[in-house]
């Protein structure tokens, strides 16, 4: 049987663009001979559409939507994710399912079975389970069950708590299908790709047929969907492995398709992080409408990477790039700034603030009087650089990035309405020491980022002198203390006994929890880890639990 895979980028709410994605896929697919087209779930609408599904036209205008993609369906049927109305009286108003399309009509639905609701999903707050065992249908004489990305996400070692009661696999285990299909939007985060591949392989062998499995590819706010959509036999093996974070659309026959090599294990993984957040980056700008993007160029380490990631996903002639000195600011900071934008091809533009930070403190001057300086003069230069930032970014309609890294978001190593100012943190889900790993990987052929940027203590320059260990321990110390605490859920005792000081490890905590008020009021930020801040954890800024 030939299987034709629709790996789609779509965007939330976009019906008539989705739509004729949707057509455009099918119709080159069934040319291309396939006998069963497969679209990855809640692809008319696109995913996470989130509570647009409480918009009262937005389920009725999918369906009508739905109604007209499937008049373009012709003999060969396509499964296709949708949003189905719960006729009943009781439990929530809409199922996640997939309609089954041939001859110009809808056939059939089936539904999703398992809602996850944890992390980045709350499915459970929208749709109403299936109340029976997945849909088995019958295709060109072969039994085929069809499931919708969660419900084959039971695997014992990915999820070591069983969070249902019923389990699709074991049941469609007893069903001696020919074929299972699985239509998924599964967002990307780093090391998740070898679990997928696991994952669909094993449910291949459990239940002796092959598996089809078709993912979302995109940017759809802080998620990053990759693709990767793959075939595997009976025997467990990959014979077809679509690409990652690129739209694509293929054709295999299931029955004759020989094993791909197994792909090599890349435990850091860094040009999937980088194309992660190209994507990421290129989706949130062009599908919110911004063709161009601005970014504050500090000679630092992390407005670099901001800038690379920038210049890669809008195109190096629609990146801005601005130095912001101060009074204090070093030269090489900005000699960094400018060769980096040289090197990228960047526009640059200087804007000096010194004379408007003396005018901020001047005018505060008798109001402070007596007070000694501290960090209230250093966020003045922050915040200065905020305003002029968003300027530019109102005059000339490009979106601002900020560039705050996941430590120092961590900690609060940032002001607030200062370099926190800004429509998108490409990089808070990446630690420090990842975004080191990241620029020498970029500069893995020749010099794209100044080898200064890379090599420098890394510093806020927000008084003379100041490095950024003055106030926070190393950052391969940092970074393993957050990544205990924030993604693991360790507490302060676990993290000691792993062997980290216990003055450090409460200096960390303290600074992480009291900072949950900036990080509620920060822009969103791509997710590329297990836990991100952001939409996937949801801890309350007033609170007094100490772990």
């Amino acid at each position: 049987m030939r299987i034709g895979l629709a790996q789609l980028n779509t965007i939330v709410g976009d019906l008539t663009g989705n739509r004729r994605l949707i057509l455009d896929a099918y119709k080159s697919l069934v040319a291309q001979g396939a006998e069963l087209v497969v679209y990855p779930e809640l692809v008319i609408c696109g995913y996470p559409p989130r509570d647009l599904l409480f918009k009262r036209r937005f389920v009725s205008d999918i369906e009508a939507s739905l109604a007209e993609i499937a008049s373009g369906i012709g003999h060969v049927p396509a499964l296709i994710g949708t949003v189905e109305s719960n006729p009943a009286k009781d439990g929530r108003r809409f199922f996640n399912s997939a309609a089954l399309c041939q001859d110009g009509r809808v056939v059939s639905y089936a539904r999703k079975c398992l809602l996850p609701t944890y992390d980045v999903f709350d499915e459970d707050r929208y749709f109403e389970p299936a109340a029976t065992p997945p849909s088995v249908i019958t295709i060109n004489g072969k039994k085929v069950g069809i499931t919708i990305c969660e419900d084959i996400w039971t695997h014992p070692q990915f999820a070591p708590r069983n969070l249902y009661h019923f389990e699709p696999l074991a049941w469609l285990a007893g069903q001696q299908l020919d074929l299972m299909v699985n239509l998924s939007a599964s967002p990307w985060h780093h090391g998740k790709g070898h679990l997928r591949t696991q994952l669909v392989t094993d449910a291949a062998r459990q239940l002796g047929c092959p598996v089809v499995y078709v993912n979302a590819i995109g940017g759809n706010d802080e998620l990053v969907f990759d693709g990767r959509s793959l075939v595997s036999n009976s025997q467990g093996q990959v014979t077809a492995l679509l690409p990652a974070f690129a739209a694509d659309s293929r054709v295999v026959d299931i029955a004759s398709a020989a094993p791909l090599a197994p792909a090599t294990p890349d435990p850091a993984e860094l040009g999937d992080i980088y194309q992660a957040l190209v994507l990421g980056l290129r989706d949130y700008g062009h599908k919110s409408g911004f063709k161009k993007a601005l970014i504050a160029l500090s000679g630092g380490i992390d407005s670099a990477l901001v800038a690379v990631l920038a210049a890669e996903a809008f195109g190096a002639e629609n990146v801005i790039g601005v130095s912001l000195p101060s009074a204090i600011s070093s030269q090489h900071s900005r000699d960094d700034a400018r060769d980096l934008a040289r090197n990228l091809n960047l526009r640059f533009e200087t804007i000096a603030i010194a004379d408007t930070v003396a005018a901020a403190e001047a005018s505060l001057i008798d109001v402070f009087a007596g007070r000694p300086r501290d960090v209230t003069e250093e966020n003045i230069q922050a915040r200065v650089r905020g305003v002029v930032m968003m300027a530019l970014s109102n005059k000339f309609g490009a979106l601002l990035l900020t560039t705050g890294n996941k430590s120092e978001v961590a900690v609060g190593y940032c002001t607030l309405y200062g370099d926190m100012c800004g429509g998108l943190a490409v990089i808070s889900d990446v630690f420090k020491t990842q975004v080191y790993d990241l620029c020498r990987w970029i500069n893995r052929d020749r010099e794209i980022i100044p080898v200064n940027t890379i090599e420098k203590p890394p510093s806020a320059e927000l008084r003379p002198g100041q490095v950024d260990q003055d106030s926070l321990p190393p950052y391969d110390v940092l970074d393993a203390i957050l990544k205990g605490y924030v993604e693991e859920g360790l507490s302060r005792r676990d993290l000691v006994a792993q062997g980290f000081s216990e003055a450090v490890v409460n200096d960390i905590v303290r600074k992480v929890d009291l900072n949950e008020y900036k990080r509620k009021q920060m822009a969103p930020g791509l997710k590329i880890t297990p836990l991100a801040f952001g939409v996937g954890r949801r801890i309350p800024i007033v609170q007094k639990y100490v772990s």
